[in-house]
């Protein structure tokens, strides 16, 4: 038992023995005022003990409690008569010396007690609403010191300070982001033998900030690091330094790098470091001077480090373009390691990691579904494994199925089926038509990337979709192949258009995206003939990160018109490269068409088998009137 259940248990034993005493008094004293007395003055008193009435009395201070020998008539409070034998009235003075000579002559039997307010049960119960309030105030602050709001410790560090015999995670825990823990093992090195650089004058690394998006590893790469070198690691986010009281990060950042240095070599872990290292200056609010005086002291820390000091700080952010220059610089955060989405053998690596423990069946494949998965996280590979398995056991089934992979995958992009949408059969064939000319043009299209289902099951916010699957990973897009890709995107409104005589709202996503990729052909890679070689949109170096965040023009208004009109070029172009195609081939589409509306699901096999035998080889490329005068050129792009 702990300090804490002792002093609880002794406060509840000592509750229960004062209410039990006072439970007793007051049922006594409940029997005493049951006993119907007669208020009689002191006059009358006397003179019922001068006429020897009086059979006995009892002294209760200037209180006097008696018995008559014969029931006495006495006017009630309604001003009846009623017989009382028991009586009580009170001395005017208790130095009055004639009245116990007067009651022993009389023969009246005389008890003496104790005044009510004088007894320890009395103190006791006059002291029950104290012991109360003690052990609700105590109750009040146990419950701030386990909320992590001590009153009294408002300047002490919140970090969780991490023992790696306890947890221990090592870099092979962390599956990909090769490249990171290859730039994270000399951080390792220097903590394991750090006398092998400081007898070449070489200082350790004060700062390690880690970048990239959600869900890439970012913190399990810093438990890593303490874990592969054996040290204490502290961890604390952001957020935890600032309270709403000036001053109080501050103080917690000095208690944060003293514990630190005491335990050293020791790492401190800093997440979401963006909630208190934005850039100073930009607020005048008392928000702002807390936040920026807890800024102030991390830079301070940070420099007042000795040379031989064997403390390392990581952070973490997925926003290092807002953070405060002087934060980045050489001697605070001397190293920057870019964690990035993983490739297509580190999504493998990643599956294979978290499929531990889980049964697989034989038709799994861990690495179609990598192919199938670009753009996804370490944690959304994780989610999606669980939400594999949670699709399994709520079938009853006693391994996890392909089919179970490919709908948690579905569930994961797009969101629950929406059983309940209730859709017509004209929408339906309108969908039906939609998809159809995107899986149409997909197979057509000789660097279009191969279909792999084609669906008409309303999921989250989409009614359709027709998913492709890269056959492996690329990282620099050629022109033809990001033509090809806007014709595809174009195919569904060009199916409408065809098939229907008006456009639907159904080709709202696809216009947003294929819009998204011709402004970036247009502004980022220059692949426009009319613009020439420049890039002219500039935002923040981050690959990760909305394109369209930090962006600003730095061109003119008639720059602007020539770009919008590129823009609606290269769409117009794929527009009609996917018309062409569809109407080349209406018994293709029609049949797609028919059987998604069947059946609602195709995969990709099903979909080549369907246009087998009618479907002729890819034409030659569709002229473009883009690049007819500039070579055929190769941009970076952010996968789709």
């Amino acid at each position: 038992m702990n300090r804490r259940q002792m002093i609880i248990t002794l406060a509840v034993w000592g509750v229960l023995i004062v209410s039990s005493l006072a439970a007793a008094q007051f049922l006594a004293r409940l029997v005493e005022l049951n006993v119907q007395r007669a208020e009689l003055s002191y006059s009358a008193f006397r003179a019922h003990v001068d006429a020897g009435r009086v059979e006995r009395v009892a002294l209760i201070g200037r209180r006097v409690e008696g018995t008559l020998r014969e029931p006495l008539a006495v006017a009630n409070s309604q001003g009846k008569k009623q017989q009382y034998r028991e009586f009580a009235t009170l001395l005017p003075d208790l130095s009055d010396d004639t009245l116990l000579p007067l009651l022993h002559a009389k023969g009246v039997e005389v008890e003496v007690r104790d005044s009510p307010g004088l007894g320890l049960v009395s103190v006791m119960l006059n002291a029950l609403p104290f012991v109360f309030m003690l052990i609700l105030l105590y109750g009040l602050w146990s419950g701030m010191r386990r909320g992590g709001h001590d009153v009294l410790a408002f300047g002490r560090s919140q970090a969780r300070r991490y023992v790696p015999e306890h947890t221990r995670v090592t870099f092979d825990d962390v599956a990909g982001a090769e490249g990171a823990k290859g730039e994270l093992r000399e951080i390792v090195d220097f903590l394991k033998h750090p006398d092998k650089f400081q007898r070449l004058g070489a200082e350790i690394p004060r700062g390690v900030l880690l970048l990239g998006p959600p869900g890439t590893g970012k913190t399990l790469l810093a438990r890593a690091v303490a874990g592969e070198a054996g040290v204490p690691f502290f961890s604390i986010t952001g957020s935890e330094f600032v309270e709403m009281f000036v001053g109080v990060g501050a103080s917690r950042v000095r208690d944060l790098f003293r514990e630190a240095k005491a335990n050293s070599p020791s790492i401190i872990f800093v997440d979401e470091i963006d909630s208190i290292g934005r850039q100073r200056g930009l607020g005048m609010t008392g928000a702002h001077e807390e936040r920026e005086q807890t800024l102030n002291q991390l830079l301070a820390e940070m420099d007042g480090f000795e040379p031989n000091q064997e403390v390392v700080v990581m952070a973490a952010t997925n926003r290092p373009d807002v953070l405060d220059p002087a934060l980045l610089r050489p001697g605070r955060f001397d190293r920057r390691v870019v964690v990035d989405l993983p490739s297509l053998k580190e999504r493998e690596a990643i599956l294979k990691l978290h499929s531990r423990g889980k049964p697989l069946a034989p038709d799994v494949d861990l690495a179609q579904i990598a192919r199938g998965t670009p753009g996804f996280s370490g944690a959304d590979l994780a989610n999606l494994l669980n939400e594999a398995a949670l699709l399994a056991g709520r079938a009853g089934k006693s391994r996890i199925q392909a089919e179970d992979l490919d709908q948690a995958r579905d569930k994961v992009m797009m969101g629950l089926e929406r059983g309940s949408l209730i859709i017509t059969e004209e929408e339906k064939r309108g969908l039906a038509y939609h998809e159809a000319g995107h899986a149409l043009v997909a197979l057509s299209l000789p660097q279009a990337d191969p279909i792999h289902k084609v669906s008409i099951v309303p999921r989250g916010h989409a009614l359709g979709v027709t998913q492709q699957l890269p056959q492996e990973e690329k990282h620099v897009y050629s022109r033809d192949y990001l033509d090809d890709k806007l014709a595809v995107l174009m195919g569904g409104r060009a199916a409408e258009d065809l098939i229907l005589g008006a456009p639907t709202s159904g080709a709202e996503n696809d216009l947003k995206e294929a819009t998204r990729l011709a402004r970036r052909m247009v502004l980022d890679w220059g692949m426009s003939a009319a613009l020439g070689h420049l890039a002219l949109n500039t935002r923040p170096d981050m690959d990760y990160l909305d394109p369209e965040l930090g962006r600003r023009r730095e061109y003119s208004e008639v720059t602007a018109h020539e770009v919008d009109r590129e823009v609606r070029r290269v769409l117009d172009e794929a527009y009609e490269r996917a018309g062409s195609i569809l109407r080349s081939h209406r018994a293709v589409l029609d049949g797609i068409a028919q059987a998604l509306t069947q059946r609602e699901v195709l995969s990709g096999d099903e979909v080549s088998k369907l246009v087998a035998g009618i479907l002729q080889p890819p034409a030659a490329r569709w002229p473009r009137s883009m690049s007819h005068t500039t070579p055929v050129r190769t941009g970076e792009v952010q996968p789709a």
